[in-house]
């Protein structure tokens, strides 16, 4: 068995509180393969980059960087989150480029490739994460390094015509024709990319799963949709609700319905329309007053950036709008929270909540979907509202989907989930849990090492006619980028 070096943004050291999934994940692949997790040591205090610092457990080496503030902000703060971030949910006229802060991208991205040139050895696979990483696999092969090289995107992935309208995009997208496996998180996703290589790039597509970049190397891409740990969930789902801050919670709902989003303040979760979607609810549906309490948890990130702060001040100004429009005495309709909580609570108020709310914009997955599915109760499940923009909705089509921009649509299926008969509920929820119980986060793991590892191996003519069948049912179940399913069926 190859050995593992999985490359991401932060590393999730040994002994370090977990918040999903993933990591736990990655944990075990590399505890079973032996290898290195690489990626920078969260310290952006030093004069120079370039500092390493190595820890071992068991079979497994974590290796991080420390950056100096000056690489940082260029590559983290600004680049990756300011440039890259909102160009791949779609939103081209809040990317701020400039030619200095790609130059700290592609520096870094060197620092990094410089280190792990050292460490890779011929037979290992290398899974590198994210956006933040876009070029390292041709950094890497630049210097010298003949191993297999797979890259996975979290994000959503635009179309051809919004990726090329980034200055210097060929510097960033055609550069992962290096990778020999790429996955991405939807068949939208995978289509966009091979449109990419097709009608910017100058390569050229093989077929369903093939691809050869102009300087004739081939290599491949598919969809690998992220997951969950389902069963972990659902367990800890069920102890969570003996907590106090989620007993606390129950009492104050005094019976009544709880309707849960927890997102992460960002433009491109549509926080603001789906406050709006609550409001509307209130004013046409008189009975939902005093019989539904929202609770919206986000906790504010990226502070320093003006959309971020302008956001902020915006969902503060909804709330207590409709707080003092439709509120009494005994009951307040948004209970909008500020600060984060640990995963095992947040999963307790998962599991009290009828409604579980998620409408991005864009988003590559959306994983709180899937937990808030995992840790209902089986017997009185609680229902999923979800954007039609969600990577998970391709999945999980027994969800109320919703078009987020649809603001009296998002707020009928709001009180179609919160008086749903019991009996639809629990018909919706075993067909949702059931897909996530045969595609976890193990499975989603397993399935990419394993395609990676036969890169460079044609695959028998039965298994490629398979999965030519895979790719065509899963673009023949994509969701139209203009709208989505009707709100209840």
């Amino acid at each position: 068995m190859s050995r593992l070096v999985v490359v991401s943004n932060r590393v999730a050291l040994p002994g370090a509180q977990q918040s999903g999934g993933l990591a736990t994940a990655l944990h075990a692949a590399l505890s079973q393969r032996g290898g290195v997790w690489f990626g920078w040591s969260g310290e952006a205090r030093a004069k120079r980059s370039g500092a390493l610092h190595e820890t071992a457990d068991g079979a497994v080496s974590y290796v991080t960087m420390d950056l100096s503030r000056k690489d940082h902000n260029e590559y983290y703060n600004s680049f990756s989150n300011r440039t890259l971030w909102p160009l791949l949910h779609f939103r081209p006229d809040l990317v701020d480029y400039s030619r200095e802060t790609f130059e700290g991208y592609r520096r870094v991205n060197a620092l990094f490739a410089d280190a792990l040139a050292k460490l890779v050895k011929a037979g290992d696979l290398v899974w590198v994460h994210d956006y933040h990483l876009f070029p390292l696999g041709a950094l890497l092969r630049e210097r010298g390094v003949k191993a297999r090289i797979g890259f996975f995107l979290h994000t959503p992935l635009p179309s051809a015509d919004l990726l090329s309208a980034l200055p210097d995009h060929a510097r960033v997208f055609s550069r992962l024709t290096a990778y020999d496996l790429l996955g991405f998180q939807t068949a939208r996703d995978l289509d966009h990319y091979r449109d990419y290589v097709r009608m910017v790039a100058g390569g050229h597509l093989l077929d369903e799963q093939r691809l050869r970049a102009p300087d004739g190397r081939e290599f491949r891409a598919g969809a690998f949709p992220i997951s969950i740990d389902t069963d972990l969930i659902a367990t800890q789902a069920v102890t969570a609700v003996r907590q106090p801050p989620v007993r606390r919670l129950q009492e104050s709902l005094a019976g009544r319905v709880l309707a849960i989003g927890v997102d992460r303040l960002d433009y491109s979760k549509g926080l603001p329309e789906r406050f709006a979607a609550y409001g509307r609810l209130f004013h046409n549906q008189k009975d939902a007053r005093g019989r539904i309490s929202f609770l919206q948890i986000a906790p504010p990130s990226r502070s320093e950036v003006p959309e971020y702060r302008h956001l902020r001040e915006r969902l503060e100004q909804q709330a207590g709008h409709i707080n003092g429009m439709f509120a009494d005495p005994e009951w307040v309709p948004i209970r909008y929270v500020n600060r984060s909580y640990a995963h095992s609570t947040l999963t307790g108020f998962y599991r009290l909540a009828q409604v579980g709310v998620v409408t991005p914009f864009r988003d590559g997955m959306n994983l709180v979907a899937k937990e808030f599915v995992a840790a209902q109760n089986e017997a009185d499940p609680g229902v999923l509202v979800l954007s039609c923009f969600a990577g998970a909705a391709d999945e999980m089509d027994a969800a109320l989907i919703v078009n987020p921009f649809d603001i009296d649509g998002v707020a009928e299926a709001l009180h179609a989930a919160s008086t749903m008969p019991r009996e639809e509920r629990r018909e919706r929820w075993q067909t949702l849990m059931t897909r996530l119980r045969e595609h976890n986060i193990g499975k989603w793991c397993s399935e990419f090492l394993r395609e990676l590892q036969q890169t460079g191996k044609p695959p028998p003519a039965g298994e490629r006619r398979s999965g030519e069948r895979r790719q065509a049912e899963r673009r023949g179940n994509r969701r139209d980028d203009n709208g989505g399913r009707a709100a209840a069926r």
